[in-house]
C-alpha cells in the first residue's frame, strides 16, 4: 500500500494536525463531520500514517497526553506562564502525533546499511546534531558532524554511495545545506532530514524527512532563535529507534 497521500487525505491530515489536542474527544462520525471528510478517508489516511485504524490513532493519542503533568495547579496563577507551558507542550505533542512510522523504519534502516553516517547542520541546530553524533558513536556507529560552510560544500562532493547524510535544519533552507543535498543527490548518497518545514527544498531533496511542528511566533522576536525542540523531539526517538533495533538484531 503506498504511503503517499490523496488531496484529500492531506487535507484531513493538515486538519487533524491543527486541531490535535480536540482530535481524542471525537468519535470518528463526529471528525467525519467537522473535517467535512469520509470515515474511509479517515481510515485511508491514518493507516498510511502507520496506525491500525482510528481507534489506534485516539488510543495512542490518549496515552501521549499522559505523560504531560497535569497543569491545573497553574490554574491561579500567571497567564504568561501558563500560556508559555501549554505552547511547549503542543509542540511536544503536535510533533509526536506527526511521526511517520514507516519512514522512522526507512530512517533506520538506511543509518543501519551506511558505512559512514555524516551529519550536516547549522546555527543553533548544531547543538542537536552534537547531541546526536555523541550518542550515534556510544552505539559504536561511525558517525562524524560538520559545521563550517566550506567543510560541508567540500565533505559532500567527496562522499560515496556507501555512505548516508543526516541534514538537520528547523526551515529546510539554509543555503550550504540545500546545496549539499544537490550534490548528496548527484552522487547517490542516502539523505535524511530533520525538520519542522515538509515542504522546504531540503525536504524535496531529501530521501526521508522526518518534519515536526514548529508553533506561531516567538519569545525572543528580535533575533532568529526559534525553538529547536521540535528537531530534539525528533532526533531523540531517532537515536532511541536506532539503539532498539540494533539491540534487537544483536540478540538474533
Amino acid at each position: 500500500m503506498s504511503t503517499k497521500l490523496s488531496d484529500s487525505e492531506q487535507y484531513l491530515w493538515n486538519y487533524i494536525e491543527r486541531n490535535i489536542i480536540e482530535i481524542p474527544n471525537y468519535s470518528i462520525a463526529e471528525l467525519s463531520v467537522e473535517a467535512a471528510v469520509s470515515t474511509a478517508t479517515i481510515v485511508r489516511t491514518l493507516k498510511k500514517k502507520g496506525y491500525s485504524g482510528y481507534a489506534d490513532f485516539k488510543y495512542k493519542l490518549k496515552e501521549r497526553r499522559k505523560l504531560h503533568e497535569d497543569f491545573s495547579q497553574f490554574d491561579q496563577e500567571d497567564e504568561g506562564i501558563r500560556f508559555v507551558i501549554t505552547k511547549n507542550e503542543q509542540e511536544v505533542m503536535r510533533t509526536l502525533s506527526m511521526i511517520n512510522i514507516q519512514k522512522l523504519e526507512e530512517a533506520i534502516r538506511i543509518i543501519t546499511a551506511s558505512r559512514r553516517l555524516i551529519l550536516f547542520a547549522r546555527g543553533f541546530s548544531e547543538m542537536v546534531a552534537q547531541e546526536m553524533m555523541t550518542k550515534f558513536q556510544l552505539t559504536e556507529k561511525y558517525c562524524e558532524f560538520f559545521t563550517d560552510p566550506e567543510i560541508i560544500k567540500i565533505m559532500s562532493k567527496k562522499l560515496s554511495p556507501e555512505d548516508a547524510v543526516l541534514f538537520i535544519s528547523l526551515n529546510g533552507e539554509t543555503p550550504e545545506l540545500v546545496n549539499a543535498a544537490q550534490n548528496c543527490q548527484k552522487h547517490n548518497i542516502a539523505t535524511l532530514l530533520l525538520t519542522t518545514a515538509g515542504e522546504s527544498t531540503l525536504a524535496a531533496l531529501s530521501d526521508v524527512a522526518l518534519v515536526g511542528f514548529k508553533s506561531d511566533g516567538s519569545f525572543f522576536p528580535d533575533y532568529e532563535v526559534r525553538s529547536r525542540l521540535p528537531l530534539t523531539i525528533l532526533s531523540r526517538i531517532l537515536l532511541d529507534s536506532y539503539a532498539l533495533r540494533k539491540k534487537e538484531t544483536q540478540k538474533k
